[in-house]
């Protein structure tokens, strides 16, 4: 067994920043891979594998472990995408994502006339119901082998022991202190009682949240969606303003989507549908690609990043008008048609860049739709099961907003809807009425966990945190392992850059060297230059057999095979 860990990184789950050292492979003949952001998590699950698990259980263990060890990017408060390869060949698509409360309201976010961002970002008004823990449930309960209380124990465990902080962990926690500060629950499990974060090293107990954990393992999810949790979550919601009822969670239910599919040059390429944008976007962006011949370009020219930041643009602006919950909204399957992939491509002008001033429209845009029915991780196993999952709980600590005596810190996912159409949110992404608040709808996500084929067997995984750089950055790891051959390892090091239409601006890491800034610069692109970005995590398997695994080298992270 190899066994790689990296610390010492600036890292979040979904939303990630940073500098680290160069991505180190784990490679072997080897019956089963995992790779998260967090050494505890991957060693919760290679365990789950030991103990007779499959790769769903792998990764399930590693999402409850990573809400105890990373709770400011994921956690039972939060939400989820699975998407599954199992051995049958069978593709499986679980949606966790969070829903707006039934007394949600399209304005509820303004006053005044204008969209106030702290009430969809912190506080008692930014959180959705969570869906990770129903997501997971199914997950384990039809294709796993273990159960949800033998991955839940063990994470429960560690939140009684307690773990060491280090400085990833606490420079996240000292970005939002202040905000924290506001919440009494949050102050008193993360801050001392001066109000400064815990130092460094300090071993971190979380008793409430493993005593949430073992209640989940003796009496099952029904203890959090009809039982004590959603009480006490109303009750608290009731005495502060907020819209979470019993009911919300009692209604809630995960759904099972069809995947999104594409080919790409002889490779299928399978994505997670709406919701999320980021399947949709993916398959648009390879498809608008495959007209292009990236090889010969080169990785990292001016010419690569030229043609790929283009398509990103035009994608993008699609995706701010059609994108939307399916249950809600109108979402174009024409949006990965290959001929209106080519539409776009004939767009693309290789010595400047193009004008984009609103979005296309795809064949049968209104007729043929998808149906209705940020952390990643992900495991396979030698019969065939891959797994990739993207969880999230928001921004860092979501809604700030812990349940008091239940250790569970709730998401703000209810910033990713379109407070006001045409507004941008904490990410700068504007949406239209697709996206508009609404009661019971899903919020509209970049996650996007991908499984690529070859000849029909899986090759590789990749999925990514950082807001809407997860398209990007997924894209890109599929790009290098398709085009240039690359390891999941080489793939994660190469410099990233990433377009989203508004604001007007392609965002690059300088690693990419002057005379490529200088390049695209003359070529009329307004350049935002970035040490780094994203927080990425692939696997691959070779046609020998050997998997190989890598964790984005801009952060803390871990990968292992047995």
């Amino acid at each position: 067994m190899n066994h790689v860990q990296r610390f010492g990184c600036r890292w979040v789950f979904l939303f990630s920043f940073g500098l680290c050292a160069a991505t180190v492979p784990v490679r072997g003949q080897t019956n089963a891979v995992a790779a998260t952001v967090h050494p505890l998590a991957t060693e919760a699950a290679m365990n789950a594998f030991a103990r007779g698990g499959n790769a769903v259980d792998a990764a399930v263990a590693a999402g409850l472990t990573l809400g105890v060890v990373d709770s400011f990017n994921s956690g039972i408060g939060g939400g989820c995408f699975i998407l599954i390869r199992l051995a049958n060949g069978q593709v499986v698509a679980i949606d966790g994502r969070e829903a707006a409360p039934t007394a949600a309201s399209r304005d509820m976010f303004i006053r005044d006339g204008d969209a106030v961002p702290a009430l969809s970002q912190t506080g008692p008004l930014a959180a959705g119901v969570p869906g990770e823990l129903a997501a997971f449930d199914e997950a384990v309960r039809r294709y796993g082998r273990l159960k949800l209380a033998d991955l839940l124990l063990p994470a429960a465990k560690i939140g009684e022991d307690g773990f060491k902080l280090d400085d990833a962990y606490l420079e996240r926690l000292r970005a939002v202190t202040d905000e924290l500060a506001k919440f009494p629950e949050a102050r008193s499990i993360l801050l001392q009682s001066d109000g400064q974060p815990w130092p460094v090293g300090h071993n971190f107990v979380q008793h409430d949240l493993a005593s949430t954990y073992r209640s989940i393992a003796e009496q099952g999810i029904d203890w959090f969606y009809r039982g004590p949790f959603a009480a006490k979550t109303a009750g608290w919601m009731q005495a502060n303003g907020g819209l979470l009822m019993e009911k919300d969670f009692a209604d809630y239910e995960f759904k099972t989507r069809e995947a999104v599919r594409t080919t790409y040059r002889g490779y299928e390429v399978i994505g997670f549908p709406p919701p999320s944008s980021g399947g949709v976007h993916v398959a648009q962006i390879l498809n608008i690609l495959e007209n292009f011949n990236l090889k010969a370009m080169g990785p990292n020219s001016a010419d690569f990043v030229q043609v790929v930041g283009e398509a990103m643009k035009v994608a993008f602006a699609d995706r701010a008008w059609w994108l939307g919950d399916p249950d809600f909204a109108k979402v174009p399957r024409g949006l990965v048609d290959k001929e209106y992939a080519r539409q776009l491509a004939r767009r693309i002008e290789m010595d400047h860049v193009i004008d984009v001033p609103d979005h296309g429209v795809p064949p049968a845009a209104t007729i043929d739709v998808f149906g209705g029915h940020t952390t990643h991780f992900t495991a396979a196993d030698a019969e065939g099961n891959w797994v990739a999952i993207t969880a999230t709980i928001n921004t860092t600590y979501g809604s700030k907003v812990f349940v008091p005596g239940t250790g569970v810190v709730l998401n703000n996912e209810m910033d990713d809807f379109s407070a006001q159409p045409g507004k941008p949110n904490f990410f700068g992404l504007v949406g239209n009425e697709a996206n508009a608040v609404a009661p019971g709808k899903r919020p509209l996500s970049s996650m996007s966990p991908t499984i690529v084929l070859k000849d029909g067997k899986p090759v590789f995984s990749a999925g990514a945190a950082g807001g809407p750089t997860i398209i990007s950055q997924t894209l890109l790891a599929v790009i290098d392992f398709i085009d240039f051959g690359m390891s999941p390892e080489q793939a994660l090091a190469q410099p990233r850059f990433h377009h989203q239409w508004r604001p007007d601006e392609l965002r690059i890491e300088k690693g990419i060297g002057e005379p490529v800034l200088d390049e695209l610069r003359r070529r009329g692109h307004k350049l935002k230059i970035v040490d780094s970005f994203g927080a990425c995590q692939a696997i691959a398997r070779s046609a020998d057999g050997q998997f190989a695994g890598a964790h984005d080298p801009r952060i803390r992270g871990d990968a292992d095979t047995r």
